[in-house]
């Protein structure tokens, strides 16, 4: 019985020299970071590999990169590791890289979009007036009191835009709403933690953007688009899904919609995945799953020291892939 659960991470997971020593070894994944800056215009490889922090952090040039690395790590897993998937799922940007895995869409395709989401994305807020923040050390129901709290007392956008863990959410809106919800979670004993973005990802405040990135989606041929080789559960709605009608409306809705990354994780333990292996850099996904199932009935009342009742791996660059397929 198939019982693996693939994981793609997104923006975040970044670091220098991503994917290089693959890269170097392997013809295949080079021509894919050739191929992403073709499509991007973009010189990924000097960014990745030679160049600093403030450029691997933009955006515009991040998404199309880490989705190089994702899919590389994942090429190389395939053979042994693809029979035994029973889904996968990706945070935000990494959603797309899960699209890919599952044969959904090309992987050329996936990287002219993402190359496209990322452009957008940078694009979308040129004053800066978005922010973003991580709150931790505050249960949802306080954290959803003080984004209504702060939405209302200035006025302006402020959603819940990450449910990463039960302890750790992002929340997404102005600057002015955000610093409001930073001293509420202050005087309230938590931890509002400001990101550095260039917008308001996953908010109201992408809608322009949104509408702009459908169009492309709108604009790929039927014949591209595929049924799932298995199950997606989607940052928008993480239910199991292989419809590819349904998977492009959910990928249309993604940039607006909040991430359920913990509602997917459960749903893969709920659908039967035991093992969860991240294939991307720095392994920030992998370490959220324990959190996750520590606090979802299921997985939690089958789980204990002695006898586990899931297990998480990392594949984040050449050796651990020779590592994991023997």
């Amino acid at each position: 019985m198939s019982s693996t659960a693939l994981l793609f991470p997104g923006q975040g997971s970044q670091e220098p020299g991503m994917g290089r020593d693959l890269a170097e070894a392997d013809s295949g994944a080079m021509q894919l970071w050739k191929k992403a800056e073709r499509i991007s215009g973009l010189p990924l490889r000097a960014i990745y590999w030679e160049g600093g922090d403030a450029d691997m952090a933009a955006t515009q040039n991040l998404q199309p990169a880490l989705t190089v690395v994702n899919l590389a790590l994942w090429t190389r897993l395939a053979p042994r590791l693809g029979p035994l998937v029973c889904g996968a799922a990706g945070h935000s940007l990494g959603e797309y890289s899960a699209v890919a895995a599952a044969g959904v869409l090309p992987p050329d395709t996936v990287l002219e979009l993402v190359s496209l989401r990322g452009r957008l994305m940078a694009q979308a807020d040129p004053e800066g007036l978005g922010a973003m923040a991580a709150v931790v050390k505050m249960p949802l129901e306080a954290v959803r009191q003080c984004v209504a709290q702060s939405a209302e007392a200035t006025g302006e956008v402020l959603v819940v835009a990450n449910y990463n863990t039960p302890a750790q959410y992002v929340i997404s809106g102005t600057r002015a709403a955000v610093a409001h919800a930073q001293d509420l979670a202050k005087a309230a004993k938590g931890r509002a933690i400001p990101l550095p973005v260039s917008g308001a990802f996953h908010s109201p405040l992408m809608a322009e953007a949104a509408a702009e990135f459908s169009k492309a989606l709108e604009s790929i041929g039927k014949g591209a688009w595929e049924k799932a080789r298995f199950p997606l559960y989607c940052n928008a709605d993480p239910r199991a899904e292989t419809s590819p009608a349904a998977i492009k409306a959910l990928l249309a809705r993604q940039m607006t919609s909040s991430v359920h990354w913990t509602g997917s994780v459960a749903a893969l333990f709920d659908s039967g995945a035991r093992s969860f292996v991240e294939c991307g850099p720095k392994g920030v996904l992998g370490k959220m799953v324990g959190p996750i199932l520590q606090e979802h009935p299921a997985s939690a009342a089958m789980h204990s020291a002695e006898s586990p009742a899931w297990t998480v791996a990392g594949v984040g660059n050449l050796a651990q892939a020779e590592a994991f397929t023997g």
